[in-house]
Parts: structure tokens; sequence; C-alpha cells
């Protein structure tokens, strides 16, 4: 696994405009490890991960997750890394341990915590637990360090559209 140093060096090289899925590599790396072969898609059991377009230009044909419709279930044995028959999705020895895949935002003016109405779905329906996300002294939710990016807790979300979205690494909206 490459060092920060060198995951720096990636982002300004190739940065993310796809949110990966578990244990992708940094970008510039995995477009050169992925080959393609959808592997990582046909193993999917809630068929979350589909292959960019051939608009996408040198993304073309690898693995990308789009939270905000269909989140990553966060299957305990990761089929999809096991599956890869290169190392472009790096199988972690503590699964799910350090995996993001996506930065989770939360609009402070849609989310109906922040107007003094009880909710806390998105904190009941983590699968990442309170180290993901919890909710502060007022109630309000906040994303914590342990965040995986999965996407559960935008379609979880009471409003409509959700309060709560999902960019790249190193992108927000």
């Amino acid at each position: 696994m490459l060092g920060h140093a060198a995951d720096a060096v990636s982002e300004r090289v190739a940065s993310s405009r796809y949110v990966r899925p578990p244990g992708a590599l940094p970008e510039p790396t995995f477009l050169a490890a992925c080959t393609r072969c959808g592997e990582c898609e046909r193993v999917c059991p809630v068929n979350a991960i589909h292959p960019l377009s051939t608009q996408h230009g040198l993304a073309a044909g690898t693995p990308a997750l789009d939270v905000d419709v269909t989140a990553c279930v966060m299957c305990v044995d990761m089929p999809c890394a096991a599956a890869c028959p290169t190392d472009a999705l790096d199988l972690p020895v503590e699964r799910w341990r350090g995996i993001r895949m996506a930065t989770i935002d939360i609009d402070e003016d849609r989310c109906i915590a922040f107007r003094d109405v009880d909710c806390g779905v998105c904190v009941r329906v983590c699968p990442g637990g309170t180290n993901a996300i919890s909710l502060d002294a007022s109630g309000r939710p906040v994303i914590g360090a342990a965040c995986t990016g999965c996407g559960t807790c935008i379609s979880a979300c009471v409003t409509s559209p959700s309060s709560i979205s999902a960019h790249p690494i190193g992108r927000k909206q």
C-alpha cells in the first residue's frame, strides 16, 4: 500500500472523480491496476457497483459506486475486493478498518435535526456505528472519522431529497 506522501502526489496527478468500491487504491494506481474485468460488479449482492461509461475517458469500464442512489451495504466478507484478480481493490487484513469510499456531507439547511426536530435515522442505520456518525448534544448528526462513505444514511434520510450527500474523496460539491 502506498504511503501518505505517495497518496498526496497521486491526488495531484489524477484526483478522484468517482466513488470507488471498498479497498480501491489511489486513483492513478487504481486506473493502472484495474483490468475492467467486472468481477467486483458481478459479486456485489446489491448491484451497487457499475462500470463507468465510455464518456469517462481513461476511467471507462472501471467500477464505481453511486452511493447517492444505491448504498454499499458493507458486506462483512468484502466480496468485491476478494473477487478482484489484481490489487486494484486491496482486501485489508482487518475488514473495513480504514476504508473510505466517499466523503459524506450533511446539508444543515435541509436536515430537520438542525431545526430542532428529533430524528437520528441516519445514526440508527449506519453500519459503521457511532464512530462513523453520531448525534451531538443538540441531537444533530455529526460525521465521524470512521465513516466509510457507504451511503446507507443517504437512502435512509427522511427528507426528500436527502439532506445527506456523498462526494469522491477530496472533492466537495
